[in-house]
């Protein structure tokens, strides 16, 4: 029983006057040796270690609040307070405090607090040695009274002083009664008196104050005298409100009666203190420090005795997901729990992660998959509420739920793909509702709160739990707002025939342009996974259908997911958009913009010049071969020009290494026929292991290709190595039909796209547009034999006197599918 009656929590306030928790124990007064007289001790109950060690000065002043609580200031902006369990403790302690300084257990505070720079007048003025001489309370003084209460709130002294004699003399009940009275007589000039009064009293921010006019009997007359503000033209009807409005449901009875009037006494106070009492000065931020205190240890120990009752929790939970449970009776057990949680941010740290895993213990998540997943509005709002504020709490205790879930349900509905449907479904013309959720669908997938140390695994996971069973969900909107005509077998991979079909829909185009900021965070934070989908589903090639939306805004996302992409640098990313040819789409809409300066325009031309300025050689290749004929007008940048500059830069100095080559190298004793090798390669890249019209990306990033490559390509790197010991003429840049530079530098990038490498079967087709789904028309005709990371391949030369045989083999044969290889 001892142990229970001593059991305490030690609270500290902080600077934004706000109270931490330090801990709970088990609170004893000793003598301690060191300090020389009787002190407080609190250890804590988890380990022993001493919370608290305070000595009881004769000169400190304690106060007793609410029953439970004792407060003192050890120091200048140092307040203490032990909260106990129960009122006995509570009492034993203070009678230990009150016999050290010989004060009577009966008072409520032991001492009177004096203003240092108040002292020596206080001493100089015998008068005030006294408690403050209050006028009788009768309807004829209430404005003396006024003054009086008004007058002291700039001393301290006096403030402690008038608290005291309203406190002996029992005055605030006396004033309620006039109150009464002025309100039969309609003595209005009264009622603005009291308001006056009651005000002032409440500034005088005394805890034993606030006892006596929050209790039952004086709280709604003490709201009734703040209704008369003389400021206003007519009083404001708070009191109908609080009993006619403000209705208290209990969605499960409530049988401890101490609780039913905490939760009463806070909501009203809650109410005085947010909507009757003016928003403080500058000057009275500080006076309501207690009221603050006040409503933050009620609302603690709310959520604590409903946190212990787990009776009553488990009833709650166990109506809200029974199928028998009516919507009425829903909505107001979800509003419950929503109320419940926004309560529980009052508590500390600890106490809050207590909470939550008491609810999750309780299946807070199976309960709020239901509801979420309900028609009624008002039901998914407020769960929508408490699955924020579990995201908020613990990101990985909800992504370990949904994995949990994937492995032991049947059926397809997770509670992340709910969430994912209720932002695509949300109703509401400005997408509040989903604006929120993509900002929790953000913080699950944000790999910088999968770090912990306890579990490494987390990361790779849940990403690929999300991308298989949760991203088709997300992009489903996407997807068929941008749906392609091209179909079948034969369709040419970079073909642009796209129906444009843009949504024109407002609230459509805005729940998209969510989905893209999403995806662009994937970029940006998942390399491996969102690179496979983006190749596997051909994602960019959709994004920048929007382009062509009359809602600028959506061009924007899409143009910003590429130049994500684009700001990776990655070589698998170039030559999938170099494949596809999917630069037209973004030269289309700059074209279109015409000559207006505005967002889009910058945005694109950004685009370009981040390319120019990060000398991306590949890309730089394929605009300037495809379309610097449509760029070069465009004087008033000089991004284009620029970028046919490094161009040229960059072909002049393939040209001087070619020169460079020894002219031992260029004898054609050592010649090999490169169709010898040009079988090999055939043999290896039309190894056919994937689905028909889908590109494939390598299962592992950068660093782990080279393993890759190690099983199938061996034999073909060897050969490759033995041909370039003796290949000796040199690579010169030649004219296409069309009258463009085309240069037949074979390199790794062909392997990549899954084209031939020596006699490239497209390297013959003049260098148009209309030709840029054939990759190595691209790839070759950047100037750079280029030596990819992935393969680490040397670039091979393609002899100048097999020009026209190969020419001719190319014309000849079929036109082969290009396809992105390892």
């Amino acid at each position: 029983m001892s142990d229970t009656r001593r059991r305490v929590k030690v609270y500290t306030l902080n600077e934004d006057r706000q109270w931490d928790d330090r801990g709970t124990g088990h609170v004893s007064s000793t003598y301690v040796e060191r300090l020389k007289g009787m002190a407080l001790l609190v250890r804590a109950e988890s380990d022993g270690s001493l919370l608290l060690e305070s000595k009881i000065s004769p000169n400190t002043a304690y106060q007793k609040q609410q029953d439970t609580l004792i407060v003192w200031s050890e120091a200048e902006n140092y307040d203490l307070a032990l909260s106990f369990q129960e009122k006995a403790g509570c009492d034993e302690i203070w009678e230990k405090i009150c016999q050290v300084q010989g004060k009577d257990p009966a008072v409520e505070i032991t001492q009177e607090l004096i203003d240092e720079s108040e002292e020596e007048r206080f001493e100089e003025m015998p008068e005030t040695s006294h408690l403050v001489d209050l006028p009788p309370c009768e309807l004829n003084k209430l404005e003396e009274i006024a003054d009086l209460v008004t007058s002291v709130l700039s001393s301290p002294i006096r403030r402690e002083k008038l608290a005291l004699a309203l406190m002996n003399e029992g005055y605030i009940k006396k004033l309620l009664q006039l109150f009464q009275v002025c309100e039969d007589l309609e003595n209005t000039e009264g009622l603005h008196h009291l308001y006056e009064i009651i005000r002032g009293v409440l500034f005088l921010n005394k805890a034993a104050l606030f006892e006596v006019m929050f209790s039952d009997d004086c709280i709604m007359d003490i709201v009734g005298c703040l209704e008369y503000d003389p400021s206003l033209v007519q009083p404001k009807k708070h009191r109908e409100f609080l009993t006619k409005t403000a209705k208290f449901k209990e969605v499960i009875p409530i049988t401890d009666s101490e609780l039913r009037q905490k939760i009463h006494q806070t909501y009203r106070v809650q109410y005085i203190q947010d909507i009757i009492l003016p928003t403080p000065s500058v000057f009275e931020e500080n006076f309501l420090s207690t009221l603050t205190s006040f409503i933050f240890f009620n609302k603690v120990e709310i959520v604590s005795m409903l946190q212990e009752d787990e009776k009553f929790l488990s009833e709650v939970f166990a109506q809200l997901t029974d199928e028998a449970t009516d919507d009425g009776k829903r909505r107001e057990l979800v509003n419950f729990f929503k109320e419940f949680c926004a309560f529980s941010q009052t508590l500390q740290p600890q106490n809050r992660d207590a909470f939550f895993k008491t609810l999750a213990n309780l299946g807070i998540l199976p309960a709020l998959e239901i509801v979420m997943g309900m028609d009624d509005l008002q039901v998914r709002a407020a769960a929508t509420d408490i699955f924020s504020y579990l995201v908020e709490f613990s990101p990985s205790m909800v992504r370990e739920f949904v994995m949990q879930e994937a492995q032991q349900s049947d059926d397809d509905i997770l509670l992340i793909n709910v969430v994912i449907e209720q932002m695509i479904c949300d109703a509401d013309p400005e997408l509040g509702g989903a604006v929120q959720l993509l900002g929790l669908l953000r913080t699950l997938i944000d790999p910088e709160n999968m770090l912990a140390p306890t579990n490494k695994t987390e990361k790779t996971e849940f990403l690929s739990f999300f991308y298989k069973y949760c991203m088709h969900v997300l992009t489903a909107p996407l997807l068929a707002n941008t749906a392609e005509e091209k179909t079948g077998k034969d369709a040419v991979v970079g073909s642009n025939k796209i129906s444009a079909i843009c949504p024109d829909n407002f609230q459509t185009a805005q729940l998209l342009a969510l989905i893209l900021e999403l995806l662009t965070f994937c970029v940006e934070h998942h390399t491996y996974h969102i690179k496979n989908y983006i190749m596997n589903k051909d994602l960019l090639r959709r994004v920048l259908v929007l382009m062509n939306s009359k809602h600028t805004f959506l061009a924007l996302c899409a143009l910003r997911f590429m130049r994500r992409i684009i700001g990776l640098k990655d070589e698998f990313y170039n030559r999938y958009i170099i494949k596809g040819n999917l630069f037209e789409p973004v030269i289309n809409a700059l074209l279109d913009n015409g000559t207006r300066y505005n967002l889009l325009n910058s945005a694109i031309i950004e685009l370009f010049e981040f390319i120019k300025v990060e000398d991306i050689k590949l890309l730089t290749a394929h605009i300037i071969d495809n379309f610097y004929e449509t760029l070069e007008s465009i004087e008033y940048v000089q991004t284009f020009k620029g970028l046919n500059t490094r161009y040229e830069q960059e072909k002049d100095r393939q040209n001087q290494r070619l020169n460079s080559v020894p002219s031992i190298l260029r004898n054609n004793r050592y010649r090999r026929d490169a169709r010898v090798l040009e079988d090999d390669e055939e043999m290896w890249f039309n190894e056919d292991d994937e689905e028909e019209g889908e590109a494939v990306v390598p299962p592992v990033e950068k660093s782990k290709a080279d393993d890759d490559f190690s099983g199938n390509y061996g034999k073909f790197i060897e050969a490759k190595k033995a041909v370039k010991e003796s290949e000796d003429k040199e690579n010169l840049p030649k004219r296409t039909s069309s009258g463009s530079l085309k240069f037949t530098f074979s390199h790794s990038a062909g392997a990549a796209n899954g084209t031939n490498s020596t006699n490239s079967k497209s390297a013959a087709v003049p260098s148009s547009p209309a030709s840029t789904n054939s990759s190595s028309s691209k790839t070759a005709n950047s100037p750079a034999p280029v030596m990819t990371k992935q393969a680490g391949l040397v670039g091979l030369v393609d002899y100048p006197d097999d020009e026209e045989e190969d020419e001719e083999e190319e014309e000849a044969s079929p036109r082969k599918r290009s396809r992105l290889g390892s």
